[in-house]
């Protein structure tokens, strides 16, 4: 009885979820395995066998629930992402015409993310209406629908499409139907959308836990009059506590660091595991660096005086080639783990096929990247020498398995 105790307690300390649930990882993981180099990784990784117990791990976050396949921020891409053993998954947080929180990764995308423009009574809400492109000017087809634009009964009425729009195209039905050929249509029959309590109460209910992100405003704020980018910081907030979520439960984000000192001063308890954004390769495009302190404004020391504990950069500041077609943590890394401060990387599993060197995500270490093994061994580079908490990933199977793997949380 002892052994069976003790065992038991292992496989709950293990997974977030209960000691019976198992993730189901599907091929692509051996698939990444199997397309590795030859050497230690692959062997360790080549070891853990498609026989053995896989159990859901924090180290694993979704991005957007699992858009690699299913529709980001639905229902659907939520369960996928839960049964992929997601230990945290993601809500990016929008606002309604009516003041109501929604899942949606940009106020305006719904006219890239949903069937709005083919429902004729609500693509008439829209910001700015489907334009055609016009190849002999050279103008681009264009649309703009905000979730400001709809009340939360209108934005719920929609259906979400894998996110894409062809700039080209002369028609709408041209415009919408632009899916990367690398992602699928397959399971884009259905995509029900979310309110942000809606994702609080499906989480809850499997066991995870939660990172909603508070996306900035597209429209002037404050909004309607009065709603202001404080109150919508503390209504994103008040969903948990009305929810009676812990906030160790909760990892709420932001790319503006006045969103994360709002929640460190007005509720200390949320803003503690607050998540800091960076997207200063954007912002200061040009100037940022990630292997020039001087160029990061405000620096690792100044976001941990400000009680900043969690950084979440893209893939590609944790990294850099070493010798002999390595990767490397990069100075970027390195500071910031001298400042005390904690890493989570983004995002997994969204460059596509690696052949042609990964793009966006990849672009430090491109020289070095040959190949679709090669998420694998970022992925190692990312846990064993940068030792991030975990890694936002569009395929949540491809970490859970690494994490299985090599035992992290």
């Amino acid at each position: 009885m002892r052994k069976i105790a003790a065992t038991l307690a292992l496989l709950l300390a293990a997974s977030p979820g209960s000691a019976a649930e198992e993730a189901q990882i599907g091929p692509r993981p051996f698939y990444l395995v199997d397309s590795l180099k030859p050497g230690p990784l692959k062997d360790r990784l080549a070891a853990c066998g498609i026989d053995r117990r896989y159990t859901p791990r924090r180290f694993s976050i979704s991005h957007r629930g699992a858009p690699l396949q299913f529709p980001e921020h639905t229902r659907e891409g939520v369960m996928a992402a839960y049964r992929m053993g997601a230990g945290i998954i993601e809500c990016d947080v929008a606002f309604t015409k009516d003041r109501q929180l929604v899942c949606r990764h940009s106020q305006c995308d719904l006219h890239t993310t949903t069937d709005i423009l083919a429902r004729p009574e609500l693509a008439a809400k829209c910001s700015t209406g489907f334009v055609p492109a016009d190849p002999a000017s050279g103008r681009k087809a264009s649309a703009q629908c905000c979730t400001s634009d709809l009340t939360l009964a209108e934005f719920k009425s929609l259906n979400a499409k894998m996110d894409a729009a062809d700039p080209e195209a002369t028609n709408l039905a041209g415009y919408m139907n632009a899916t990367p050929r690398w992602r699928t249509d397959l399971y884009a029959t259905t995509g029900t959308l979310m309110s942000h309590r809606e994702y609080v109460a499906l989480v809850k209910s499997l066991g995870r836990k939660f990172t909603p992100e508070l996306k900035a405003p597209q429209v002037p704020i404050p909004f309607a009059g009065d709603y202001t980018q404080d109150r919508y910081a503390q209504a994103l907030i008040d969903d948990y506590k009305a929810a009676g979520i812990p906030a160790a439960d909760v990892f709420p984000q932001s790319f503006q660091l006045r969103d994360i000192l709002y929640w460190l001063e007005k509720e200390p308890d949320f803003g503690r595991q607050a998540v800091f954004l960076d997207d200063r390769d954007e912002r200061d495009k040009g100037r940022f660096d990630p292997e020039k302190p001087e160029t990061w404004k405000p620096g690792m020391a100044e976001l941990a005086q400000k009680g900043v504990r969690i950084l979440a950069p893209p893939l590609w500041m944790l990294v850099r080639p070493g010798p002999d077609g390595t990767i490397e943590p990069s100075t970027y890394a390195r500071e910031a783990r001298k400042a005390g401060l904690d890493l989570i990387a983004w995002s997994l599993e969204r460059s596509g096929p690696l052949k042609g060197g990964g793009g966006y995500y990849y672009q430090s270490i491109k020289r070095v990247v040959t190949g679709d093994g090669d998420v694998l061994r970022l992925l190692d580079v990312l846990h064993r020498e940068v030792g991030v908490l975990g890694v936002f990933s569009d395929w949540p199977a491809t970490t859970t398995f690494y994490a299985n793997c090599v035992g992290a949380d």
